[in-house]
């Protein structure tokens, strides 16, 4: 394997390289540039061996979550996205199995690609795995598909089980299964991606043996405004609450969730009804009964540029869902992941705009124009953490990454007091420029502003007040100077601290 080829797929496998900086070669791949010849096995966001991870399918057996993944191995070959398969018991830790059901053999196989589906086991042990199989020369393009194992690793198909979407429901937009055992409804309930009417909707179906199916209906209708498929539901209990989970297709691409008091029951639009921008996309949610967690994926940009747009595939992100007394769900930070990160670094500036005022790692901005706190190239993986208060209702401030010759990021988490917004900007024109990323949050009636980020492998996710999460694909947050920044705004970073 050429050397260029072996330095992607490392890469892609986020394991993230120590002691080096960024690279000089302008005619390498932001991607190629912070990678180094020395490894560290702290793999936060994993890649697939195959690749890049595509939508997740976690299934929770026996003490380890099992998450399937679509694996998104682009290189060319004639079927594509073949299951792979990521075993973990903490999601700070993982065993990538690669490929364990592959695409069809021929260009007419039903599924010469897989899409998402899902993982079940019935009373024998036995486990089931129900999927999309996708082929863009059949009408209808896309059915759902059966398939068994002992062990989850080596699994038959059981093609003679393939059913498509009835006359109600679109015979191209067919795909996605989620299975479920309902104890209410004493058998199996399959939740499947699809359209009626021109809407995008969940329909409901179901089985006493997981062999055939009967079609129940629509079980949830888009109520977003508008038509999108509402891609990758999930349907489970946690504690005392029913959730249904699923990703828009369109406009906004964003992970969503509904409350119900009981399975057929009304499911709910919660006030803030997504967990993360749309950086993070097809998340799944899966409990082992005591913890929470949506599991998706951040995707990689195109010909690996930071300054390009998103990339379907990219690295696994989970995150830890803390339940409310209403019901309501809120990504936090994985405890396993803080306590993996526990070495505080010194913290000590290499760049300090002269109206910036420093004590004891608390950084007070003046608000006269652009104002920059840069420290020291990172490498690795990091958890920085740190307190905003004292900011102008109108102010811009944030976090910025490869800082450019005058001290100015090239990437840029933004909190936008004025539009009550979290955003990213993958460019140093923050003013003149739209956000690749945004995500509404009350930022004017917060108070402070509890930040926790973890930077890992070319992805950066940020934790808020505990409430939201943030999301952003960032190869050079590795590999270059960081800094803490505010535009035109009186603000304080109080209590600032890195950890590897």
């Amino acid at each position: 394997m050429k050397k260029v080829v072996l330095m992607l797929l490392l890469a892609a496998m986020c394991v993230n390289a120590v002691g080096c900086g960024a690279g000089s070669n302008a005619e390498v791949t932001d991607e190629e540039k912070y990678i180094g010849e020395e490894w560290s096995n702290y793999v936060f966001y994993p890649a697939s061996i195959e690749g890049f991870v595509g939508d997740t399918m976690p299934f929770y057996d026996d003490g380890k979550f099992n998450v399937f993944y679509l694996a998104d191995q682009r290189n060319g070959k004639q079927g594509y996205h073949p299951w792979g398969l990521i075993q973990t018991e903490d999601f700070s830790s993982f065993d990538d199995k690669g490929v364990v059901i592959n695409y069809g053999e021929t260009v007419e196989s039903q599924d010469i690609a897989l899409g998402t589906g899902s993982v079940i086991k019935d009373k024998d042990g036995i486990y089931h795995a129900f999927y999309t199989g996708h082929n863009d020369t059949y009408s209808p393009k896309e059915a759902v598909m059966h398939a068994t194992s002992k062990d989850m690793e080596n699994w038959d198909k059981i093609p003679e089980d393939t059913f498509t979407g009835s006359g109600n429901y679109s015979q191209d937009d067919f795909r996605d299964p989620y299975v479920m055992y309902s104890e209410e409804d004493k058998c199996y309930l399959m939740f499947i991606t699809t359209r009626a009417n021109n809407n995008g909707v969940i329909a409901k179906y179901s089985s006493n043996d997981l062999k055939t199916w009967k079609d129940e209906g629509v079980f949830f209708e888009n109520d977003m405004g508008n038509d999108s498929n509402m891609e990758c539901p999930t349907v489970l209990k946690y504690k005392d609450k029913w959730y249904l989970s699923f990703s828009d297709q369109w406009p906004n691409r964003q992970v969503h969730y509904r409350i119900s008091d009981s399975l057929n029951g009304t499911f709910e639009k919660p006030a803030n009804d997504v967990f993360d921008c749309n950086g993070f996309y097809a998340g799944r949610l899966e409990t082992d009964g005591d913890n929470l967690y949506v599991v998706g994926w951040c995707g990689t940009k195109k010909n690996h540029q930071d300054a390009d747009e998103y990339d379907w595939g990219g690295n696994m992100v989970t995150h830890l869902l803390n339940q409310n007394s209403d019901g309501t769900l809120n990504p936090v930070l994985n405890p396993s992941i803080k306590s993996t990160l526990k070495n505080e670094c010194k913290l000590s500036p290499v760049k300090m705009t002269e109206s910036v005022k420093e004590k004891a790692g608390n950084y007070s901005f003046s608000g006269n124009d652009y104002e920059v706190v840069g420290f020291k190239n990172i490498m690795g993986s990091y958890l920085l953490e740190t307190t905003v208060s004292d900011f102008d209702e109108n102010g811009m401030f944030g976090l910025c990454f490869n800082t450019n010759d005058e001290s100015v990021g090239n990437l840029n988490i933004v909190f936008n007091a004025a539009t009550n917004k979290i955003e990213f900007y993958n460019t140093s024109n923050i003013v003149q420029t739209a956000a690749q990323s945004s995500l509404d949050y009350d930022i004017k009636n917060a108070g402070e502003l509890n930040i926790k980020a973890v930077i890992a492998g070319g992805v950066v996710v940020c934790y808020v007040n505990d409430e939201v999460a943030f999301t952003s694909r960032m190869y050079l947050s590795q590999g270059g100077q960081w800094g803490l920044f505010s535009i035109k705004s009186p603000v304080t970073f109080k209590d600032t601290k890195l950890y590897k």
